[in-house]
């Protein structure tokens, strides 16, 4: 049986239903696998733990429902460790970070991927950050040292976007992508349609969790631009940064706007394209009047869709349908699962 040792930064709600997942999933895992995970390294903000013959998952999720940190597990934990010290000292075939995202300089999760993939160690992430500022350096490095960098997690949560368009489109020229790809502004722009205001909207995505108490960056436009920066890099092969994409949120959508679109037959909601032109492609994220015929106008409250334009695959489509952090830690646990099964 293999045995696929992982050092997890980051045990927020991802981390914690990943380790979750492991364990209602480990006799799958053996079935149709052949394969064991061991945690051998964990980090939060409290510190870390680190044991080479394994962590105990079921302990570090009673230490996090308890409010205590990995820091207080017993023995192994001490409070001076950050996924850094978690990358250069675990004895780990493989560095999941879960840390937060930071679109400013990265930290801490540049830094440690960073040094990870120097190591020689996979990486597989579900943090933006690194990725959209630091695409292309990361994804040399992780060729030069023949090691994998997988972050499926990072768009669209459990929906295999990125997979799809790598794997499954990987020889085909993607003429058109289209994606309602943030969660909070589709909420709020269905609930419009529905009568309410933005702000009305808004207050009711924060109140159940939908939205973030600061939610600019939900709002402005700026996740979805995040995303099709890594779409762009990924799956189109365009070496992008967030400069290459325009970018404009929904705070400037009202309800005429909402009504005007109704008598027309037609939706608004925020769409992030990609549209090639000649060697090149246009990239923008912005609220688009969508035809009740167009795919993505279907795209309902709590959903997340995508559409590729190939030349030989057709068009396709792909939804999803979340309302908790289960499919994006699925999303972590298929990357390490692809990862593990090529040794």
């Amino acid at each position: 049986m293999k045995t696929a040792r992982i050092s997890i930064a980051g045990l927020g709600n991802v981390g914690r239903r990943l380790l979750e997942l492991m364990q209602i999933k480990r006799a799958i895992l053996r079935e149709r696998f052949d394969m064991e995970l061991k945690i051998v390294a964990a980090c939060d903000q409290s510190g870390g733990a680190e044991y080479f013959g394994g962590l105990d998952s079921a302990k570090i999720i009673a230490l996090k429902r308890e409010k205590k940190g990995i820091a207080a597990y017993s023995q192994h934990g001490r409070a001076e460790m950050r996924p850094r010290d978690l990358v250069m000292t675990a004895e780990a075939d493989i560095f999941v970070d879960l840390t937060p995202v930071n679109l400013k300089d990265g930290e801490p999760g540049l830094t440690a991927t960073r040094e990870a993939l120097k190591r020689k160690m996979n990486v597989v992430t579900a943090n933006k950050g690194p990725l959209v500022l630091a695409y292309s350096e990361l994804a040399t490095l992780a060729q030069a040292n023949r090691v994998q960098l997988l972050h499926s997690a990072t768009v669209t949560g459990g929906l295999p976007t990125l997979n799809i368009g790598t794997r499954d489109l990987g020889v085909a020229e993607i003429e058109k992508f289209e994606g309602v790809v943030n969660s909070t502004t589709n909420y709020i722009l269905t609930r419009m349609a529905e009568g309410q205001t933005l702000d009305q909207a808004l207050k009711h995505a924060q109140e159940i969790g939908h939205a973030e108490a600061d939610p600019s960056l939900d709002v402005d436009g700026w996740d979805a631009a995040n995303k099709l920066v890594i779409i762009a890099n990924a799956v189109l092969r365009r070496p992008t940064t967030l400069k290459d994409v325009s970018v404009e949120g929904i705070r400037g959508i009202t309800q005429d706007d909402i009504q005007h679109a109704v008598e027309h037959r037609q939706v608004i909601k925020l769409v992030a394209a990609a549209e090639r032109h000649g060697h090149d492609y246009s990239l923008s994220v912005r609220p688009t009047r969508l035809d009740l015929v167009h795919p993505l106008a279907s795209v309902d409250a709590g959903m997340m869709g995508v559409i590729y334009h190939t030349d030989i695959n057709g068009t396709i489509l792909a939804m999803i349908q979340e309302h908790d952090p289960y499919p994006t830690a699925a999303a972590v646990l298929r990357d390490i699962v692809e990862i593990s099964s090529q040794k």
